[in-house]
């Protein structure tokens, strides 16, 4: 696939703008993070992080009048999507009261399921890890490590406090869209692999066109790399790769909806390894191998073919430390997979077949397609929950209809109807999410590998 750039679009990005508003102070709440050559041998990076721009109050740019509020776009002001660009802006965020974003101690980052706030509340968070006040912190994964510490025993069934990679642009998209005034500084130029809609500037345009039951006309695309997608009683580490190998934006087809989804620009399903759906139901939640009830390292680590940070991306490892050890992923048990604990092109092959899933991920290139674009990603943490269909794909048994005694249709013992948002908004609003100790390195260097 490639980005068709038409005379017409290339004018139309000089006139429309993602602008900056004036009325709230952006101040980037500090996340140190640290780099790592050996074991032992690490140098701490004076990171912050930033609130993913879809959050943001978005206003008229002469006035307090909201551009988007509760009944979607302001007619008035976005009559379309260059009257919007032009007459809206996005402000700084106000991330403790608002959004409940805090840093309980140098390194740590809380986020709040639920935060009550002056105007009503907040539901859920994205926050990205900046290098500088106006740049991502980007990452080349491939021949490294990347650990984090994570609590997840207040997330409950329905909830995901997801650790993941994206390949954005380092600046937000201001270099190559010059209608983007606000950049990296104000967390703007979001993608992900399911190419989603709901985006409110994709590309500095608004996404006004075609706006219905809160997803727009565009869609924004980019591969992923899930590193963690978690509450306290399932997880999973999925690679998805695109057929593009930058932020694009997506319109029909490509962004991949409905009877479309294996026609779209990246692969949406990916592929995961989810212990509970690979046959151990012993290994994570509450009291298991991995106990949910207490703070846990997560370790992934990125191997290559060669050996080097250029070579070809063949495997993807999970190890965990808690309580003072080491504890290796947990390995295949269903039949017809090899008996491995890491993910490749073959247990993705084999995985899919014994599921009956559709390889999508292998027609889009699987890892190598990946390891091409894990050369330059971006950080992204987050908590939410799911509209679509209740998180059940990650905890529960999905789809709702199939036999859980089949193979891959069981993920977590979760009941399929806790995850219902309202249920978990109203019953769990003090859910959270802590993560903390961030570190990134030479294989082995981030943990005692004992």
């Amino acid at each position: 696939m490639y980005r068709a750039v038409t005379a017409t679009l290339s004018f139309a990005s000089l006139v429309l703008g993602q602008q900056i508003g004036k009325e709230v102070a952006e101040k980037h709440p500090t996340m140190p993070m640290k780099m790592c050559t050996a074991a032992g041998s690490c140098t701490t990076e004076s990171t912050s992080v930033v609130l993913d721009s879809n959050w943001r109050w978005t206003h008229v740019t002469n006035g307090y009048a909201n551009c988007f509020g509760g009944e979607g776009w302001n007619a008035t002001h976005c009559a379309d999507n260059a009257a919007c660009a032009k007459n809206c802006a996005i402000d700084g965020a106000n991330y403790a009261s608002t959004y409940g974003i805090t840093t309980p101690s140098s390194g740590a980052l809380r986020l709040n399921f639920v935060t009550k706030n002056d105007n009503g509340q907040n539901v859920g968070s994205r926050v990205y890890l900046l290098a500088s006040d106006t740049k991502y912190r980007t990452f080349n994964l491939l021949n490294k490590e990347f650990t984090f510490t994570v609590d997840v025993s207040k997330l409950t069934c329905g909830l995901n406090g997801a650790v993941y990679f994206s390949e954005m642009d380092a600046d937000g998209g201001m270099s190559r869209f010059t209608g983007n005034k606000a950049g990296a500084a104000y967390g703007t130029g979001y993608c992900d692999a399911q190419c989603p809609r709901d985006i409110k500037f994709i590309n500095g345009e608004a996404n006004v066109a075609g706006w219905k039951d809160g997803t727009g006309g565009m869609g924004s695309c980019c591969a992923e790399m899930d590193i963690w997608e978690a509450n306290n009683d399932a997880t999973a580490y999925t690679p998805h790769p695109c057929n593009v190998f930058e932020q694009t934006k997506c319109t029909g087809t490509d962004c991949g909806v409905g009877d479309d989804r294996y026609k779209a620009m990246c692969d949406k399903d990916g592929c995961d390894f989810n212990s509970f759906r690979m046959g151990n139901k012993e290994f994570y939640g509450p009291g298991k191998t991995v106990d949910t009830t207490k703070p846990v390292t997560v370790i992934t680590q990125f191997h290559t073919a060669d050996g080097t940070d250029s070579g070809a991306l063949s495997s993807i490892h999970r190890f965990y430390v808690q309580g003072g050890k080491v504890v290796a992923n947990s390995v295949s048990a269903i039949p017809g997979v090899d008996a491995v604990s890491h993910i490749s092109d073959q247990f993705c092959a084999q995985q899919k077949t014994a599921f009956g899933d559709n390889n999508y991920f292998a027609t889009l290139g699987g890892m190598q397609a990946m390891g091409k674009s894990l050369k330059r990603m971006v950080l992204v943490l987050s908590i939410w929950d799911d509209t679509s269909v209740r998180m059940n794909w990650l905890d529960s048994v999905f789809p709702n209809d199939a036999d859980p005694e089949k193979p891959g249709v069981a993920r977590g013992r979760c009941d399929p109807m806790l995850g219902e948002p309202k249920t978990v908004e109203k019953d769990h609003a003090d859910a959270y999410v802590v993560y903390s100790d961030i570190r990134f390195g030479a294989i082995n260097s981030t943990f005692a590998a004992n």
